[in-house]
């Protein structure tokens, strides 16, 4: 493969640049019985690369005051490397090194694997991640989606060092992309082989390239309910579909059905839940970008007596989606919010260069944004309603709360699923 895309966004930043590269094998890339692999491989890559070893390398880019960071996604691997424009020629090479002459030391290999699973027993400790991941699992199973980035605890204790070095001799021959965003020096207006760091990319292309996460709904099951029962004051509800990836034609009507419902005090779970009957503690909505099926979920934590209650209003929200057109006001606010959400998300240059890449990786054009802020004034309540109806009419739930809780929320889950039947075959 070539080497990465460069993308560059000029910008009037005080001297200072962020560089995204982007590879494109996120977590849905993880093999069965390896859940964690390439968030332990992200990781790793920081530990030491080319000529510079753990403690040279964070001494360079600490030493500079930089921010460089790892991280796998679901679909995608992301470097990040923030810097002053003086520090651009001694620190944007480390992002090919880390990619092309990565060290991974056994003692950093144990290291972060360690720090993986302590971070992945803090997750089962809170009633919120649990009622996430437990929900996940209901909804994508065994595909790429059906687990934390970080992995499973079991898969991680049993991966080899031997298995991550495999795993990074793939990094450079999948199509990547390297945005860079604010200033730069001159030279970096040339071309990409020309840095230090880049020159040994390969030129080659594996035949093992990755593929966009496919949700198998074929094999969809009956199991619409998952419940954890936990000795906690509070029950955290999620309740959602596996939708549309990202570039779908619906995907933008979705969006402005999450900012209705989920986005600041003004939305509609946050008045109804919390304004008008104060049963939740937090409220919300959320509908990630993704290449595959991505999650449209409405989570909140309620105290156990009134847990029934604000179930019972989630799902009314919920059903309405696809039973009641927005008025005008409502849909007027929605494409407002919508649009200070692209606005806030594209401030700094850090933000820029993420969203370049992020587009790049999903396979947008680089104006995507611009286009869909241009469609938002013509897309109608009966567009959005249309959507809910093709995407939002078969919701999972998951519960994590006190078992005496849980039976009760289960039975009135078991009684609108009922309903729902009846009123479908009515």
């Amino acid at each position: 493969m070539p080497l990465p895309v460069l993308k560059r966004l000029p910008m009037r930043t005080p001297g200072v640049m962020a560089a995204k590269l982007l590879l494109p094998w996120g977590s849905a890339c993880d093999a069965p019985g390896e859940r964690g692999s390439h968030q332990l491989l992200a990781a790793c890559l920081s530990r030491g690369c080319g000529p510079l070893d753990p403690l040279q390398l964070a001494d360079r880019v600490e030493g500079r005051g930089a921010g460089l960071r790892s991280d796998a996604h679901e679909d995608g691997l992301m470097i990040s490397l923030r810097c002053t424009v003086e520090d651009v020629d001694d620190l944007l090479p480390l992002l090919g090194w880390m990619v092309t002459e990565p060290h991974l030391p056994l003692d950093q290999f144990e290291l972060e694997r360690s720090l993986s699973l302590q971070a992945l027993q803090r997750q089962r400790e809170d009633p919120f991640q649990i009622g996430i991941e437990s929900w996940r699992k209901l909804v994508y199973r065994d595909s790429g989606y059906g687990h934390d980035p970080l992995g499973v605890s079991a898969d991680l204790e049993n991966l080899a060092p031997e298995r991550l070095r495999e795993l990074s001799l793939r990094l450079p021959q999948g199509p990547a992309v390297l945005v860079l965003a604010g200033c730069w020096p001159d030279e970096l207006n040339g071309e990409l082989n020309e840095l230090s760091g880049f020159r040994n990319w390969p030129a080659s292309q594996s035949t093992e390239t990755p593929q966009d996460p496919v949700f198998d709904w074929s094999s969809d099951n009956d199991v619409t309910l998952v419940s954890t029962a936990m000795e906690t004051e509070q029950v955290v509800l999620n309740l959602g579909q596996a939708c549309c990836d990202h570039g779908h034609a619906d995907d933008l009507a979705l969006r402005l059905l999450q900012s209705h419902l989920g986005s600041g005090m003004s939305s509609l779970l946050f008045q109804r839940l919390r304004e008008e009957h104060g049963v939740a503690y937090d409220v919300g909505a959320y509908l990630p970008a993704r290449a595959g099926a991505a999650p449209f979920l409405l989570h909140a934590s309620s105290s156990a007596d009134r847990a029934e209650l604000a179930l019972t209003l989630l799902l009314d929200s919920w059903r309405e989606l696809s039973e009641r057109e927005l008025t005008t006001a409502e849909m007027d606010l929605a494409r407002a919010k919508y649009r200070g959400q692209m606005a806030h998300a594209s401030q700094t240059a850090s933000q820029r260069a993420d969203r370049s890449a992020q587009l790049h990786g999903l396979g947008l054009a680089d104006d995507h944004d611009q286009r869909c802020l241009g469609r938002v004034e013509t897309l109608t309540p009966k567009h959005l309603r249309e959507a809910a109806e093709r995407w939002l009419k078969q919701p999972r739930l998951s519960l994590c709360g006190p078992p005496s809780t849980l039976s009760r929320l289960e039975s009135l889950w078991e009684r609108r699923q009922s309903d729902d039947v009846s009123s479908r075959s009515s």
